[in-house]
């Protein structure tokens, strides 16, 4: 994936944007006025290209990173605005995209409404969870909760078997946690200790709001921090997740009831319905084997008062004020440095496109997204799959027989531009205007049950999992497929009028780095097919590991604060497709160079000049302190600076175009190549 960006089962929900003032689309194909030529090429690329501009933007107060990203995304923002805001307004046919949208958005902006209900729309979940007398009464409201899309102890869905990956089947993951990372709760240094108790503070607060004593909930707070901090000790790092052979344990269900007999799972999978299965992929064994445990250690009354917190958490941004605060206040104000909430309706927006992206999409495309942009995008990756079908063959360090495997896996890659053409649809889901907690919970039902009948099935890879105005693009392993929704195919990403070099830098490393990750560290233990077999010779794997062994080492050496280093490890799949998709993006460009006269300079730049800029351009951004520090422990892309500065240290092709010598800075001794 290319940017960061939170995901959920159910969900993409990104609430962005702020001040219309402050949104300005780049209308032009390159901004000299954001360079701070005080600094050299050579020296920082990052603050070079950016400088001027990082030293005249202030990240809005209901941001805690702001940049080119955000900006684009913020201009998405305010279409969708446009076209909620008329559906809003009118009567449309039932069960028709107009009347999703417009009715979730409007009830979602029925602030009198929301208020009035307070915190009444969980009565009947607190009334269900009051009446667990046994172990057997536990296990029954798990069931149902994880029904409603309600987390609790762990994660189940149906999903592509990795090994198979035509047909979907039973996943279960480790889960259960409201802390953004299980190190959040193992961790000793006194950040982490701080951490813990604002978040007992937070949780305390929250359940005095429900009606607890002071007393009461301050205990109640410590009884769901000791549940959960032995779920996250039991819990697998995010390092150990990047390994998909890791979360690769399919168990029968007499293996798997061997494995948790505490915890009927056909009891479970009855209670959902469920389809009937023989066997399910365990995520994370560990786990389950200490939930086992955990369900006999832990008293009733200790479970009861987890599953309420699970339950008022998870709803808190859909309920009244002061629950929506409390929420904003920890997770947003303390965690990520936030100094406000959106308002409204940007909040608003957000939900909509997560909750029915699907339709609100369908309408975005037609005002945003031309024919003539899906034409030149395919254009653009078709000259980067012929740049790496130049390429593999020339690799000294791969055989010819992983050789032979990688072309085929290269060749049978399937592309998706802008939108879904044959969308799912909503057929069945009801929506209206009386509650914006009914309405969202309505749908995050109608996603579980459909996810649910896809055990067993056919996979269909006509989905997407993006909805057409997000920011970002994608690689799927078990698709072998790229995805470009809409909303990235704008300026700066992507731009009609600039020249070439600056597109190839910019949308074209985007390409390229979607492709890398099909032969990242992860992604390359997929086949051509999507399966995960190991399709590579010992031999070569070894040659692999040693050279991505260097970019993990290039990138823990980046220093974000005093004492915290970017995760080599955790960044290593994203890092390896930035370095491989921007040396692809170069050859492809060079190579569309080709019989052609050499373009002119344009702003006193060459074109190989601007290729770079154009990159450097894309990852303009600042952070608070505390969004950086939450990016290093829980997200696997690096800091924006190291996204320019690290790659391209590595490319010999910068060095050239901007005569850069050995010894500066942007000039590493021992390059990093893997592909």
């Amino acid at each position: 994936m290319f940017k960061s960006s939170l995901r959920f089962a159910a969900a993409l929900i990104v609430f962005l944007s702020v001040c219309a003032t402050v949104a300005v689309a780049q209308n032009v194909a390159f901004d000299v006025t954001r360079m701070d030529d005080s600094v050299e090429a050579c020296t920082d690329f990052f603050q070079y290209a950016n400088g001027n501009w990082i030293k005249k933007t202030e990240i809005p107060a209901a941001y805690s990173r702001w940049g080119s990203f955000n900006i684009l995304a913020e201009n998405n923002n305010n279409a969708l605005r446009g076209i909620l805001d008329a559906n809003a307004k009118t009567k449309a046919a039932p069960g028709s995209n107009e009347q999703l949208i417009g009715d979730y958005y409007a009830a979602c902006m029925d602030e009198a409404a929301i208020e009035k209900a307070g915190v009444t729309p969980l009565n009947p979940y607190f009334k269900d969870i009051d009446k667990i007398k046994d172990a057997k009464d536990l296990q029954r409201q798990i069931a149902m909760m994880h029904a409603a899309g309600i987390p609790a102890l762990f994660g189940f869905g149906a999903g592509p078997d990795a090994k198979n990956s035509s047909l979907n089947i039973a996943n279960t993951s480790q889960g259960g946690l409201s802390l953004p990372d299980r190190d959040f709760y193992t961790k000793d240094d006194p950040k982490s200790v701080e951490t813990r108790t604002k978040f007992v503070e937070y949780m305390t607060n929250t359940f005095k709001l429900l009606g607890d004593d002071t007393n009461v909930a301050a205990a109640n707070a410590k009884t769901v921090l000791a549940i959960q901090t032995r779920l996250a000790n039991a819990s697998r790092t995010r390092v150990e997740m990047r390994d998909p052979q890791k979360r690769y344990n399919k168990r029968t269900l007499t293996q798997l009831g061997e494995m948790t007999p505490n915890f009927s799972w056909t009891d479970y999978m009855t209670a959902r319905n469920v389809p009937t299965v023989t066997e399910i992929n365990v995520g994370q064994p560990d786990f389950f084997a200490e939930v086992n445990r955990m369900l006999t250690d832990v008293s009733i009354n200790d479970w009861k008062t987890y599953l309420r917190w699970m339950t008022i958490n998870s709803a808190a941004p859909l309920l009244s004020k002061a629950f929506v605060d409390e929420n904003f206040n920890f997770y947003s104000r303390y965690l990520t440095g936030t100094k406000e909430q959106q308002p409204r309706w940007r909040r608003c927006v957000g939900a909509t496109d997560s909750a029915v992206g699907e339709a609100l999409g369908a309408e975005y495309v037609k005002k945003a997204f031309t024919p003539q942009a899906q034409k030149r995008m395919s254009e653009l990756i078709d000259n980067l799959f012929a740049a790496y079908r130049e390429s593999i063959p020339k690799l000294d360090w791969m055989s010819p027989e992983t050789r032979e495997k990688a072309l085929a896996k290269l060749n049978t890659y399937q592309r998706k531009i802008g939108f879904n053409e044959k969308p799912r649809g909503y057929a069945g889901l009801k929506i209206d205007r009386q509650s914006f907690f009914q309405n969202s919970r309505a749908i995050g039902q109608f996603n579980i049950n459909r996810n649910l009948k896809d055990i067993n099935q056919k996979v269909d890879r006509t989905r997407w999992g993006m909805t057409p105005p997000t920011v970002n693009a994608y690689y799927n392993a078990s698709y072998n497929e790229i995805v470009f929704p809409a909303g990235i195919l704008q300026p700066p990403f992507f731009n009609q009028n600039a020249d070439d070099a600056i597109n190839y830098g910019a949308i074209g490393a985007v390409i390229g780095h979607e492709i890398t990750h099909g032969f990242d560290d992860g992604g390359s233990q997929y086949d051509a097919e999507g399966n995960l077999k190991m399709w590579w010779t010992p031999e070569d794997r070894k040659k692999f590991e040693e050279r991505s062994d260097c970019v993990v080492n290039q990138f823990g050496g980046y220093q974000i604060q005093e004492g915290l280093n970017i995760n080599g490890k955790l960044t290593l799949g994203e890092n390896i497709a930035d370095l491989g998709g921007l040396a692809m993006a170069y050859a492809a460009y060079q190579k569309s160079l080709e019989g052609k006269p050499k373009p002119a300079n344009i702003d006193g730049f060459t074109p190989e000049q601007r290729f770079f800029l154009g990159y450097a351009q894309i990852w303009a951004a600042k952070s608070t302190e505390a969004f950086e520090r939450q990016q290093v422990l829980t997200d696997s892309h690096s800091n924006a600076r190291y996204r320019v500065n690290g790659p391209l240290s590595n490319l010999p092709q910068f060095a050239q175009a901007f005569s850069c010598k050995q010894g500066d800075k942007m000039v590493r001794d021992n390059f990093c190549k893997i592909w």
